[in-house]
């Protein structure tokens, strides 16, 4: 029994303590510190580190021979030339280090011409010139350098990236066959990205270069097969990837070309620890290529952190200037209207339309699916709770035209490529201009238009300013309630101030 009086009183207590009143007790500043000397592990860790990585073969990195044409170009004839493709900007990301930057290619040859091979692929697609972000990353990356590719998706970043890591794959001293791991490891923010992105390297396949596609969703034991098996290239997301290191499944040590796509989304998700991680396996004499929509600081300390000396390289805007290929419309209206002038545009659309709806919730996505489906309308919706198959059967089916109109949350549907959208509606307006960047940019893509239709609420007034000044770039028309919209929200915002500022003063 617990309690009562007697011997043995007190919960789960033995009757008769001992009496530790006697016992000296050491006053808190007698207490001898126990110092560590940080300085010292620091230096034993990297002494390990060094030793380590010194076992490793060399990474050869330099594999581009400058065309005369490109070499010789007048300064002048460079500046315009980045000017007139959507005023491509290159810099040494952290400041000079002495070496110039590479001249712009204009043409595949002027890359390519050392390998035919890769050529022959290009021709294969029926591309007719490198895009923007291309003609500046190729260059960089075949010579050896560290890059960080600020671009919006959907501007041919994934082809940027993946043509030199097949020349760096075939390129390296030891045979394929004895490398013990994969060479390349490009990390994806979502499943959809990362597949896509495993798509366009099997689409290319060079030289019987192989790789996988690893992300949570999808069959373990299948994934850790394929593995086994030998591939040169894993694509992955972060989770799925750190817990394929952690259980022993994956040597990373041969990776010598690592590249980081889509760096903001993947912070943005909270993925830096498993970032981190896997980093911490990969040999610090690597070549790495980060590629980001924006530029926060988060992206830069990891930058910092694990780059040497990257040329950063950005087309268009840092601040993110929405694409010019589409046409943006707002709409100010009412929180219970939007279900009407969604449906008014469903009744209006075109047979050759494809719509993608984006919204707040998983809920809504449901709920306005389940509405559509009574009204007989025909879609499908892609969210987090979604079972991977169902998800990429969205996708397939939106691809190939046998549904027309995707209700979609931002989550998963961040790295869909599919090229012949041709309206998004933005039910929800999101929660930040950087999202409402990405939602457009699923339209207007590979030369073609689009159309933007955002539904704009009262609740959605801090993000006006902004939207504004995206709109203005753009050369987009601006309704005068959207600007009325903005003043109301900063005479709201400084009367706020002006209330806390009194209330301090007081």
């Amino acid at each position: 029994p617990f309690g009562g009086s007697g011997p043995r009183g007190g919960r789960g207590g033995r009757g008769n303590s001992r009496d530790f009143s006697n016992i000296p007790i050491r006053k808190k500043e007698e207490l001898e510190p126990v110092e560590i000397n940080w300085d010292e592990i620091n230096r034993q860790y990297e002494e390990g580190q060094k030793a380590k990585w010194s076992q490793c073969p060399p990474v050869i990195k330099e594999f581009y021979e400058e065309d005369p044409q490109v070499k010789n170009m007048h300064p002048e004839m460079v500046k315009q030339f980045r000017l007139d493709k959507k005023n491509i900007v290159v810099n040494y990301t952290f400041g000079e280090c002495g070496e110039t930057i590479p001249n712009p290619v204009m043409t595949f040859e002027q890359a390519f011409a050392p390998y035919p091979d890769i050529l022959q692929l290009i021709y294969n697609q029926k591309f007719t010139e490198p895009s923007p972000i291309q003609c500046q990353a190729w260059p960089i990356l075949l010579g050896g350098k560290d890059l960080i590719g600020i671009a919006q998706t959907g501007t041919g970043k994934t082809l940027a990236f993946l043509l030199p890591a097949f020349i760096h794959i075939e390129g390296q001293p030891v045979p394929r066959s004895q490398r013990g791991g994969p060479n390349v490891l490009i990390l994806a923010p979502t499943r959809e990205l990362a597949q896509q992105i495993q798509m366009e390297a099997n689409k290319y396949s060079y030289r019987g270069i192989k790789s996988i596609c690893i992300y949570g969703g999808g069959d373990r034991r299948e994934q850790i097969n394929s593995l086994r098996q030998g591939v040169e290239i894993i694509v992955a997301t972060p989770g799925r990837m750190n817990d394929l290191i952690q259980a022993g499944e994956i040597n990373l040590n041969a990776v010598t070309y690592l590249v980081l796509d889509e760096a903001d989304r993947m912070l943005d998700m909270g993925f830096e620890p498993e970032i981190r991680k896997t980093l911490l396996d990969i040999r610090p004499d690597r070549q790495t290529i980060m590629t980001s929509a924006t530029w926060p600081p988060g992206v830069r300390r990891l930058a910092q952190s694990y780059m040497q000396n990257p040329i950063q390289v950005y087309v268009g805007s840092l601040d993110l200037a929405a694409t010019h290929t589409v046409t943006q419309t707002i709409e100010i209206i009412d929180e219970g209207e939007k279900e009407d002038r969604l449906m008014e545009f469903f009744c209006n659309m075109a047979p050759e339309d494809k719509v993608m709806v984006f919204v707040g919730k998983k809920s809504r996505a449901d709920d306005i699916s389940s509405e559509l489906a009574l009204k007989g309308i025909v879609c499908d919706v892609i969210h987090g709770d979604r079972e991977q198959c169902d998800r990429e059967k969205a996708l397939y089916d939106l691809k190939s035209g046998e549904i027309r109109i995707l209700i979609a949350t931002d989550v998963a549907s961040r790295g869909i490529d599919i090229q012949d959208i041709t309206h998004i509606i933005n039910y929800d307006f999101p929660r930040n201009i950087e999202e409402y960047v990405h939602r457009v940019g699923r339209t207007g893509r590979a030369g073609r238009t689009g159309e933007a239709i955002s539904l704009v609420t009262r609740q959605d007034w801090a993000q006006a300013r902004e939207l504004i000044g995206m709109l203005e770039e753009a050369n987009q028309i601006i309704p005068e309630e959207l600007y009325q919209m903005a003043d109301r929200f900063e005479a709201m915002k400084e009367k706020k101030d002006q209330e806390r500022d009194n209330r301090r003063g007081g």
